[in-house]
């Protein structure tokens, strides 16, 4: 499944919108196989957050784990956002 992020917007910035966005396609993730990946498309994205991603991107990973996938992620402030959460992911302790 395709996640073209550009349909949120093009700046992604607010834990609130990155709530709203999950509820959004929460029902179309009741659909997704075993086996499916998830891509997260960031096209079109100029501004992202840790925000925003946090209460997006790291939901999903928690869910689907390594099926999720990003692409046509090479804007800097995608870039560094992504980076950011894996840090975070791998200095918090899961309880």
């Amino acid at each position: 499944m395709k996640i073209e992020l550009k349909k949120f917007g093009n700046i992604l910035t607010s834990r609130q919108d990155g709530r709203e966005a999950l509820a959004a396609i929460a029902p179309l993730l009741q659909g997704v196989l075993e086996t499916e990946m998830l891509e997260l498309d960031f096209e079109g994205v100029i501004t992202f957050t840790p925000s925003w991603a946090d209460e997006f991107v790291t939901q999903l990973i928690d869910r689907f784990g390594n099926r999720v996938h990003f692409i046509n992620d090479e804007n800097p402030s995608v870039r560094v956002t992504l980076e950011l959460l894996k840090k975070l992911s791998l200095e918090t302790p899961k309880h």
